[in-house]
């Protein structure tokens, strides 16, 4: 009997007592995921374990503003390794980045829950962001030399491109889809049209999420709470899993479980939830 797929699971709990209240506590134990990234924590690590529960190994790296951020990666083993140092010391990182290395079968799995600064445009928070981005650019080379499988996970704030949001042409202009940013992910994954796009190019990394869709709007993952931006299904793909290619070719399985109706969302964003057959 083939042994079974690791499930890796990201998500913004947009404060995970708030989504635990909504019910995320029904989707995790419905979902059976061996790895469980979050981002937006904004909770202690005591609060973690009391809401997922002792059988969890818990990682967390709080942000250093209280009730700000926090990643954390909640696993079914027991990380042997894990880092949070990232990206130069002159600048905060603290809830942003957490690395974790896991032993499945004969391999080294490497996962990362990464959450990227929204930004604005043209003002200082812009300039954190690109910091921000410079740094994951510079190391995910490293963590793929580190391990041939390895996953940065999570809300990386920037749609890649125009399928990835519903109403790009108005977000041109605006933190989450400029150009600049844009760019980052063109030198990870390689730019649309480009030979090798999401197939090896750029530094070699695949977004899963695209690759497993196809040409399609979305899937999205992040809605706004106001308006009928959920109802119409006017979001953006901005949670990603970015994987190594050969962690990519193993990909059996992809969703984005979006919630079936406006109140029953426990965060404005949904889980993207994949199977590696590693």
């Amino acid at each position: 009997m083939p042994e079974k797929p690791l499930r890796v699971a990201t998500v913004n709990v947009n404060g995970i007592r708030a989504a635990y209240r909504r019910g995320m506590a029904d989707w995790l134990a419905a979902r059976d995921v061996d790895i469980l990234a979050l981002q937006e924590v904004r909770a202690s690590t005591d609060d973690l374990t009391a809401l997922l529960g002792t059988e969890w190994d818990i990682l967390h790296d709080p942000a250093s503003a209280k009730g700000r951020a926090g990643v954390a990666i909640a696993s079914r083993r027991k990380a042997h390794l894990h880092r949070v140092e990232f990206g130069a010391t002159d600048f905060d990182t603290a809830g942003r980045w957490l690395e974790a290395d896991y032993e499945v079968g004969d391999r080294v799995v490497t996962v990362v829950s990464a959450y990227v600064h929204s930004g604005e445009a043209d003002t200082p928070k812009q300039v954190e962001k690109f910091r921000f981005l410079d740094a994951m650019t510079e190391r995910m080379p490293r963590l793929a030399e580190h391990s041939p499988y390895a996953l940065v996970v999570g809300d990386l704030n920037v749609g890649h491109r125009t399928l990835d949001i519903k109403n790009w042409k108005g977000n041109v202009k605006r933190a989450g889809f400029l150009p600049e940013e844009r760019a980052y992910f063109d030198r990870l994954v390689g730019a649309e049209g480009a030979e090798g796009y999401n197939d090896g190019a750029g530094s070699g990394w695949v977004d899963v999420g695209r690759r497993q869709a196809g040409e399609v709007p979305g899937p999205y993952s992040w809605w706004s709470w106001r308006g009928k931006a959920f109802d119409n299904d006017a979001g953006w793909r901005i949670d990603y899993q970015l994987a190594t290619k050969p962690l990519a070719d193993t990909v059996v399985a992809y969703s984005v479980d979006r919630a079936a109706a406006y109140d029953e969302r426990w965060s404005d964003h949904s889980p993207v939830v994949v199977d590696y057959a590693v």
